[in-house]
């Protein structure tokens, strides 16, 4: 990546993260596993043993592990849509498309970098979830040895490792909600429809994954691996699962990121 692509880069980051829109965001996946903690310690019941809920009570390190499990259906995707879906309607809407593509930027450059800000804004929110839930654990519960969700006991060093693990699982995970929304955001010049329409494909996928009739598309769907990561926290892990969980959001970032090449490529830029 030549200095060139570093600050335009950087200028894209610096775009994303600074918007109060995106930051509330930020703040909103932070409270999430704060909220559960309070919530936990507050009733001064033990859940049942064998479970992410059951273990915060026993070591506070499963307090991030329980903000992943809230998170990761519904609201993680929606943070991703949001700033997916802006990627380039929000430019065409606002009428600095044609300025960008003029510096020259070309359009697959462009097209690069917005991608590569989105698995940047997609990893920030996995490690604000993940260390949010790791200093309300630290606060609240115990943070010595661990029992694993298959009944072994571990380090805490071995279980934040293991966490480290899960927070780039889910990152790679909701990227494919990246990579649809960046394609669909090719395709309009509206960001909230871009948004929505993100949002709309993800909990379409989780609505035929609950249906037992589609049971034979299950596993082609994208949402269908997406919580895979309690793999991580059994022994042995089951790497058959999760490799399985990561190639499928391999192939959905491949074939979107080149729908929306091929799109965007192609597009008349009227904004």
């Amino acid at each position: 990546m030549s200095r060139a692509d570093l600050r335009f880069f950087g200028s894209e980051l610096g775009m994303v993260f600074r918007r109060r829109r995106n930051l509330a965001l930020l703040v909103i996946l932070a409270c999430v596993p704060l909220l559960i903690s309070i919530a936990v310690k507050a009733s001064g019941h033990d859940a049942p043993g064998g479970s992410i809920f059951g273990g915060i009570t026993d070591n506070g390190l499963f307090a991030a592990l329980a903000g992943f499990l809230v998170l990761t259906p519904l609201f993680l995707p929606l943070m991703i849509s949001v700033v997916a879906g802006d990627s380039i309607a929000g430019e065409a809407s606002s009428g600095t498309l044609r300025y960008l593509l003029a510096i020259p930027a070309g359009r697959s450059r462009l097209l690069a970098i917005k991608f590569a800000a989105i698995v940047t804004w997609c990893l920030a929110c996995a490690l604000v979830i993940a260390l949010s839930g790791l200093l309300a654990g630290l606060v609240f519960f115990p943070s010595g040895e661990l029992t694993l969700l298959s009944g072994r006991v571990v380090s805490y060093g071995d279980g934040v490792v293991r966490l480290l693990l899960v927070l780039l699982y889910v990152t790679a995970s909701v990227v494919t909600v990246g990579a649809i929304g960046l394609f669909v955001s090719t395709m309009t010049e509206a960001p909230i429809a871009a948004m929505a329409a993100t949002l709309t494909l993800t909990i379409v996928s989780q609505v035929a994954d609950a249906v037992p009739q589609l049971g034979r598309i299950h596993g082609w769907l994208p949402s269908h691996y997406w919580l895979q990561w309690v793999d991580l926290f059994r022994d042995p892990i089951i790497t058959s699962r999760v490799g399985t969980g990561l190639l499928v959001a391999l192939g959905y970032v491949l074939f979107f990121t080149a729908l929306a090449w091929a799109r965007f490529g192609g597009k008349d830029i009227t904004a």
